[in-house]
């Protein structure tokens, strides 16, 4: 998808090993994106991505992510970056978020010995590939149970050039989430402009 794709290239273009995990590694698609990618990216199983991965970045459909993470195999002691939300479409063609709670701490619960950290879900994949283009910096809300965990994917953020902003705890994930879908349903529902988040200095 766009996301993975917008990460991954970016990610490689900073000396990340990248290996996408893929139903089908071997079609056109995903050969384009190898293409793009660059830098020795490899694309391979899903669970044989995730196998020896340090970062494991979860752009996936939103309502099953829970059915793919089981899927992943054993992912104790890797950090899982989910940008995902579970979207659903209303019956007037507004989306909003189609479960109880949020998409990392469904993740949490599937593999609990993982380190799971919300992030990337608040801005156009566009803008993950040209920050400048916003204007300023953009900032990136992270949420996760674990400081060190948060604080690695706050290094990654950087990295991009972007912001960012400790938002606390995984209890605090479906905020997160809402924040996109009320940035999803300005465009469609009112075909109003996109819009990030920047952090204010303290005065």
């Amino acid at each position: 998808g766009s996301v993975g794709s917008a990460l991954g290239t970016e990610f490689a273009a900073q000396g990340h090993r990248i290996v996408y995990g893929s139903r089908n590694p071997a079609s056109d698609k995903v050969t384009a994106l190898l293409e793009r990618t660059g830098h020795g990216a490899t694309a391979v199983s899903p669970a044989a991505a995730a196998q020896n991965a340090a970062f494991v970045i979860l752009a996936v459909p939103g309502m099953l992510v829970e059915e793919i993470t089981h899927g992943l195999g054993d992912l104790a002691g890797k950090i899982i970056i989910v940008p995902s939300i579970p979207l659903v479409a209303g019956e007037d063609g507004s989306l909003g978020i189609g479960i109880d709670s949020s998409n990392a701490e469904l993740i949490h619960q599937a593999a609990p010995s993982a380190h799971v950290v919300k992030a990337f879900s608040t801005l156009n994949w566009r803008v993950m590939i040209d920050p400048a283009a916003s204007g300023g910096p953009v900032s990136i809300p992270l949420v996760g149970n674990d400081p060190q965990a948060k604080a690695k994917v706050a290094e990654l953020v950087r990295q991009l050039d972007l912001e960012p902003i400790d938002v606390g705890s995984l209890r605090n994930a479906r905020e997160v989430e809402g924040l996109s879908v009320l940035l999803l349903n300005n465009r469609m529902d009112r075909g109003g402009p996109a819009f990030e988040f920047h952090l204010r200095p303290q005065p």
